[in-house]
């Protein structure tokens, strides 16, 4: 069954563990956690011990959880999410972030690390592009596979891998791995994709390891509340479901921590109604008051 969750990037105004009681309370099964200063610096000293004590407040809470490595500022305080594969400086940073971020998805139990390539840099031919995207999972990828990780790659609006077939494609060029798959943002395929999103995700299906989850409307990459924009959730829950995907569709509202215990509720209702209107099944936690209430 699909898994309800929620990414800790619209959560950057709460501490970690309160983060994840609020998920719990309101039944989520699932955290996207993103490596970042405010919940799991990658950076700082200590990570493993640090990671560890993540480890335990994931199981205290029941929860999944997939890394995620899309922090803003994380590796430059100046440049959002620079540097990337793509940079002509800096790129060996990036590398070091996405190793780590295996790392630390191996030592919470997490099978998935989701990340993606980053804009072209200015005068940068996209060949050049490509090549330096190649070269950088050509060294990821072998230690990915070593811990048992897969890299979920995710096509992002104005990124030189923007679009699904843009997946594909390196894919293809790296001799299609197993363990480089697709995080699907299902705002993206309204956004960018010339297919219904839910074809799109019946075509790519066996490929999908990680599913973002909120709403948008054509030509404009802005993550809206679920309900507000363009994106056919119940069609999409129910291409998932056809699929047999059984990972995290987490919600993906970064720029809405200021009203994150609202949306935390009203956004498990609104993929409980969508998946309720396509007849599928979502993979929850019992609500923490309702545990309490039957011990």
């Amino acid at each position: 069954m699909i898994t309800l969750a929620y990414g800790t990037n619209g959560l950057t105004d709460h501490r970690l563990d309160d983060a994840l009681g609020l998920l719990a309370e309101h039944g989520y099964g699932g955290v996207a956690l993103t490596l970042d200063h405010m919940h799991l610096d990658p950076l700082a000293p200590g990570l493993v011990a640090r990671t560890a004590l993540v480890r335990g407040m994931l199981e205290r809470h029941g929860l999944q959880v997939v890394v995620e490595t899309g922090a803003r500022y994380v590796l430059d305080p100046r440049r959002k999410h620079e540097p990337t594969l793509l940079s002509d400086d800096g790129a060996e940073r990036r590398l070091d972030l996405l190793r780590t971020a295996v790392d630390v998805a191996a030592d919470l139990g997490s099978r998935v690390v989701h990340l993606w390539s980053g804009i072209l840099p200015a005068g940068t031919a996209p060949a050049t592009g490509r090549a330096r995207l190649r070269a950088g999972l050509e060294e990821l990828l072998p230690v990915a596979e070593a811990a048992g990780v897969v890299l979920a790659f995710e096509p992002e609006p104005g990124m030189l891998v923007e679009r699904v077939d843009d997946v594909l494609d390196l894919r293809r060029a790296l001799g299609d791995p197993d363990a480089l798959r697709l995080t699907v943002d299902v705002g993206h395929l309204t956004c960018v994709e010339d297919a219904p999103g839910p074809d799109v995700v019946r075509r790519v299906a066996d490929l999908i390891a990680h599913v973002q989850v909120d709403d948008m409307v054509r030509g404009v990459h802005e993550h809206l509340e679920l309900g507000t924009g363009a994106v056919d959730l119940p069609g999409v829950l129910a291409a998932l479901h056809e699929s047999g995907f059984g990972g995290l569709a987490a919600v993906e509202l970064p720029r809405h921590s200021h009203a994150a215990a609202r949306l935390v509720a009203s956004s498990a209702e609104a993929i409980r109604a969508a998946a309720h209107a396509a007849d599928v099944p979502l993979r929850e936690r019992a609500p923490l008051q309702t545990q309490e209430v039957t011990r």
